[in-house]
């Protein structure tokens, strides 16, 4: 069996949609919080690797979970990442979640449902908050919260990579009711332009995206930390932007994915409202009406 590391994508941190441990985070949280990042996108290339088979992704995932328990040595970022935790007194309960969720990506392709696929979230996307506001000290009465913005940037995900998911991993996130509904199958996500049929189906997936930023506004004014409350005020812009794009255009044919200077055009505008509103006493999320194009 080969080392994980052997089946690394080469994505970084700074290659994600989102920001991870950027500069809005204290110097102090940055290190494990960059543990984290690591031993999770070597997770994710294990079971996203297109030559490996099943057998060997779920021994290399069972490796890490093995040595973030303490069992084991084998895995390098996982061993990193168990000595962070134990400096910082803290679980190591997110990233066992998180090792779950990618078992699951190599074992189940299809979603039934809305729920089931936000079950996956709940150990997919849902531990990564918790684990950053863990870091923090913050209080668990914001999990709810942080729950609805990391379920929703997942999906977020899920809906702009789809055809990609589907045509290199055989993987679809879209739920089958939604197909079925629809009148179409997932060998659609297959083509070089959605059918009005699909493209209704995303559209109304990014609504119901929406309505988990709606229930996540109140996630960074809760936060007692003034840099990560900013980092997260940041990324719910961004995901509001980019829910509301695929409620309008096709990932299959068309661009999604935030540019670096749409990124900054967004972002500025969320950071003067952030600041602005801690001058007052409070906190206001921008919302975003019109977005560069």
């Amino acid at each position: 069996m080969r080392e994980a590391a052997g089946l690394s994508s080469g994505k970084g941190h700074r290659d994600e949609n989102f920001p991870v441990a950027s500069f809005l985070i204290a110097p102090r949280h940055r290190g494990i919080i960059l543990a984290f990042y690591r031993f999770a996108r070597v997770a994710d290339d294990v079971a996203d690797h297109a030559d490996a088979n099943a057998d060997e992704k779920l021994g290399l995932l069972d490796q890490m979970r093995r040595t973030l328990l303490g069992e084991s040595d084998a895995s390098p970022e996982a061993a990193v990442l168990r000595a962070q935790l134990a400096e910082h007194k803290l679980t190591a309960q997110h990233g066992i979640d998180l090792l779950e969720a990618f078992s699951r990506d190599v074992t189940k392709l299809r979603y039934r449902d809305w729920d089931d696929l936000l079950d996956y979230c709940r150990v997919s996307a849902m531990p990564v908050g918790r684990f950053v506001l863990d870091v923090h000290g913050e209080s668990r009465a914001l999990w709810p919260a942080c729950d609805a913005l990391c379920s929703a940037l997942q999906i977020v995900n899920h809906l702009q990579d789809c055809g990609k998911d589907y045509r290199s991993l055989n993987r679809v996130y879209i739920p089958l009711d939604g197909f079925a509904a629809a009148g179409i199958g997932a060998e659609e996500l297959a083509q070089d332009r959605a059918s009005p049929a699909l493209k209704g189906l995303i559209a109304t997936l990014a609504k119901q995206t929406f309505e988990l930023l709606l229930k996540s506004r109140v996630f960074a004014p809760g936060i007692r930390d003034a840099r990560l409350a900013l980092e997260v005020s940041v990324i719910q812009t961004l995901a509001e932007s980019l829910c509301r794009r695929l409620m309008k255009r096709d990932p299959l044919s068309e661009r999604v994915h935030h540019r670096k200077n749409e990124i900054l055009l967004l972002a500025f505008p969320a950071l003067g409202a952030f600041a602005a509103g801690r001058l007052r006493g409070r906190h206001q999320t921008i919302v975003v009406a019109d977005e560069p194009r």
